[in-house]
């Protein structure tokens, strides 16, 4: 019983895990992490586990343990990949163990020397040198090394370089002096300040002050121009050009983010009233040195009427409790009704603060939904009942619509008029209940009167027999069947007590009695497609029986007219050849079998002398 507890638990998350990149974690009984993943598409990545065979014996060990599945949906792939090798070095999993020995991401280290080296590295061993990233993509950080150096030539030899020592002249200059990579401060080319400058300018690049840097370049290229030396202005004119040019942000690795807490909300239930669905969703992300190390969203189930400000208060002082967060700058979407010791909350409207407040309400969005579908697949009544009243609001019904019937006529130039009546209960379709009329009162191709008679005969029977009436009924028409079938209502006496619009097939628009100015619903409102559904199932099933009717009276007709073919010789042939077109096609002697000679010559002179009449007819 209890395994099956966590099989229905794990089953109902894989039911509802987004398309989208991100990073999925898998918990034990105990709540601990056991493997972080990353994924470019959720879905597909988490259910390969669960529904395919898997030939790995960790893999199969693993599974057997997981008791719980949350993810973290971000922007892009490469997000997907940074956030997941935070996780894991900040949980160490128990499954991630070979990861350990994969290569971690890259850093660009400034080392704490007096001509300090700029350089790519994975391991962060030196807590006095200054570090910027982890970088996503090595490509990406390779770039990036080439431009600042280009910028700001720097060496690249591991001399221990010192006044002392570079006046004792222990060092030579080396090719990348020779191809103009390294101005020589080993030899005395180059003064301590000066280099120092150059460290300064790549450092203030790395922490996103690239335009400043871009400001200080254009000024002093400017003052260049000014005194007429446009070689050196037009070197710097290059290095201006390329860093205006630098690009290289990732949400997840802004590197001046060091301890940061952002919060992001979301609710439901707000847009109605009486809806049982009222609950207040919080997500949580914790930056730390630009990278994100944790995630949670919580619901709050609310019991009154809470502001938004309140349940914000909240959810941070039981998130940050939760996680232990000391974080001194909070970024929230508005101010919560809190006040905490030396931490300031800031409400981004631009920049990379945005664009993580940006990330977390993506999450906390995605986490309502999921919690939504969850609902609806435990109950399926819910989301019945939440489209219901979403029409009853929308078409201003006076109760919930939980019995509709929808009205549509067919005919072919007025031959054959028949009507159809389908009926949703619980918007769902309720085809025991559909049916179908033969016009009976009306000569001719006239819409309305057929609507009306058939709007009549539907709930004369109904009342008569004493079943329950609709509470909404749908013509499929404009104004003039909706009309029609308000006047069947009135003659009965039901005007009022059931709700009657019509829909126009142009423009989709809604028309209610007596009301000249259409209802025109968003293209996506669920209103409209329970409506639409309504209108074209009323259609399918009218034209479906017209057509039956048609080939029914054409088979009859044809056969009818053969003198000495009965009912029951027709029956028979029709049971056994389904059609006239099969029998015509099937040779005289086997109908003879079947029937007997003398039935199967008058059976074939009759198809003859049908055949010529229609030759001289045609003529």
């Amino acid at each position: 019983m209890k395994e099956n507890k966590h099989t229905d638990k794990i089953t109902a998350v894989l039911s509802v895990v987004p398309e989208s990149p991100g990073v999925y974690m898998y918990f034990d009984e105990s709540g601990n992490i056991i493997y972080v993943g990353k994924a470019k598409n959720l879905k597909r990545r988490v259910l390969s586990y669960f529904h395919k065979v898997q030939d790995n014996p960790k893999t199969i060990l693993m599974l057997r343990k997981v008791r719980d599945i949350k993810y973290l949906v971000v922007e892009s792939e490469e997000d997907a990949f940074l956030l997941e090798n935070n996780l894991i070095k900040k949980h160490q999993p128990r499954y991630n163990i070979m990861l350990k020995d994969d290569k971690t991401y890259p850093w660009l280290v400034v080392t704490n020397e007096p001509f300090s080296r700029i350089f790519l590295t994975r391991q962060k061993t030196d807590s006095k040198s200054h570090y910027y990233g982890p970088y996503p993509a090595v490509m990406n950080v390779k770039y990036l090394l080439q431009m600042l150096t280009s910028l700001y030539p720097v060496r690249t030899c591991k001399h221990f370089l010192t006044p002392e020592t570079i006046k004792k002249g222990k060092f030579h200059v080396c090719l990348q002096y020779h191809i103009k990579k390294c101005l020589a401060p080993c030899v005395g080319s180059q003064s301590q300040s000066d280099y120092q400058k150059n460290i300064n300018a790549i450092e203030e690049i790395l922490k996103g002050n690239s335009k400043k840097i871009s400001k200080m370049i254009y000024n002093e290229m400017q003052d260049l121009a000014e005194e007429l030396k446009f070689e050196e202005a037009a070197l710097l004119k290059e290095r201006y050009d390329l860093l205006e040019n630098y690009s290289s942000k990732s949400i997840v690795a802004s590197p001046n983010l060091y301890n940061v807490d952002v919060f992001s909300f979301d609710e439901s239930g707000d847009d109605q009233s009486n809806s049982s669905d009222n609950s207040a969703y919080i997500n949580y992300l914790h930056i730390v040195n630009g990278a994100i190390v944790q995630g949670h969203t919580i619901e709050y189930k609310k019991r009154l009427d809470e502001s938004k400000e309140n349940l914000l208060g909240m959810g941070i002082i039981e998130l940050r409790n939760r996680f232990e967060s000391n974080a001194n700058e909070i970024i929230v979407p508005f101010l919560p009704d809190i006040e905490l010791l030396n931490v300031n909350f800031n409400v981004p409207h631009r920049g990379e603060k945005k664009q993580l407040l940006a990330l977390s309400e993506k999450n906390v969005r995605q986490y309502k939904l999921d919690q939504l579908k969850h609902a609806e697949k435990l109950n399926p009544e819910q989301r019945s009942t939440r489209i219901l009243k979403t029409m009853q609001n929308d078409l201003h019904l006076s109760s919930l619509p939980l019995h509709i019937e929808c009205f549509d006529n067919s005919n072919i130039q007025g031959t054959n008029p028949v009507s159809s009546c389908v009926v949703f209960r619980n918007a769902k379709p309720a085809k025991r209940d559909y049916r179908h009329f033969n016009i009976k009162t009306v000569v001719g191709p006239d819409d309305f009167a057929s609507m009306y008679e058939t709007v009549f005969r539907r709930y004369h029977r109904l009342t008569e027999e004493g079943e329950s009436l609709p509470q909404l009924i749908v013509v499929d028409g404009g104004k003039g069947q909706l009309h029609a079938a308000t006047d069947a209502l009135k003659d009965l006496n039901l005007y009022g007590s059931i709700g009657i619009i019509g829909i126009a097939k142009r423009l989709e628009e809604i028309y209610f009695p007596e009301d000249s100015v259409p209802l025109y619903l968003d293209k996506n409102s669920e209103t409209l497609r329970i409506i639409q559904q309504l209108r074209d199932e009323a259609h399918r099933f009218g034209i479906t029986f017209h057509r039956q009717k048609r080939s029914t009276q054409q088979v009859e007709s044809e056969l009818d007219a053969i003198k000495g073919i009965g009912p029951v010789i027709k029956e028979k042939l029709l049971q056994k050849y389904k059609s006239v077109k099969r029998i015509k096609e099937t040779p005289q002697s086997e109908i003879a079998d079947f029937i007997g000679k003398s039935k199967a010559d008058l059976l074939f002179k009759g198809f003859v002398i049908a055949g010529m009449t229609g030759t001289i007819a045609n003529n």
